[in-house]
């Protein structure tokens, strides 16, 4: 399983991932509304086992278990319509586990995205799971889990492409800072592989026209 703290504001959302093991695969800061959903898909989905591959994307998502201070919004509607089992943690409760495990038990977003991660990973059996089926849940789901669906998509042959490159072109690595921009995409369909890329004059590179990639 992945388990994901979520420590919320009005305009961002402090994210912390850890496996089984408690161990951190990532920490970001996201923006509140579609692009950061979006974001947070795209990282569960880097950092998916690679065991996950093979399964339903209905089954993946089950298996990502998610604690969050609160139980409404549109943020949690799309996390739970999207399939991950969403934890809403009482406030109170986790400034328990902020005076247990700090010594000054003062508040901060990164640690408490760190506390409610744990929370879910080690006694998310004594917290309330939010029901994915009420009528806003219903009307958005479908939208929801195809916009997940097509970011885990991408994600996943970003990784692949980038996994190519590196025993292929690593040039490409260090040219693109993402490989899934515009601009990159262009020029690789241009310039596919070494020899081709050192053929290609600035005046070709300068005028590519960005691909229109939007998910």
């Amino acid at each position: 399983m992945l388990f994901v703290g979520d420590d919320w504001a009005e305009d961002h959302h402090d994210i912390e991932i850890v496996d089984e093991d408690g161990k951190l695969l990532a920490r970001r800061r996201l923006p509140e509304g579609l692009d950061g959903v979006a974001r947070l898909h795209g990282l569960i989905a880097e950092k998916m086992p690679a065991e996950w591959v093979d399964l339903d994307s209905a089954d993946a998502a089950a298996m990502v278990k998610i604690g969050i201070e609160t139980d409404r919004g549109s943020w949690v509607a799309a996390l739970t319509t999207a399939g991950y089992e969403v934890f809403a943690i009482n406030p109170l409760s986790v400034a328990r586990y902020r005076e247990r495990h700090s010594t000054s038990g003062a508040k901060s977003d990164a640690a408490d995205a760190h506390l409610l991660a744990e929370i879910v990973r080690l006694d998310r059996a004594h917290h309330r799971p939010v029901a994915g089926d009420s009528n806003e849940g219903e009307a958005i789901k479908l939208t929801a889990r195809t916009h997940q669906s097509l970011i885990w998509d991408r994600t996943r042959h970003v990784l692949r492409l980038r996994s190519t490159l590196r025993e292929y072109f690593p040039a490409a690595l260090q040219a693109f800072e993402d490989l899934d921009a515009p601009d990159a995409l262009e020029l690789l369909g241009r310039a596919p592989d070494p020899d081709q890329a050192a053929r290609l004059s600035l005046r070709v590179i300068t005028a590519a026209e960005p691909v229109k990639v939007s998910v």
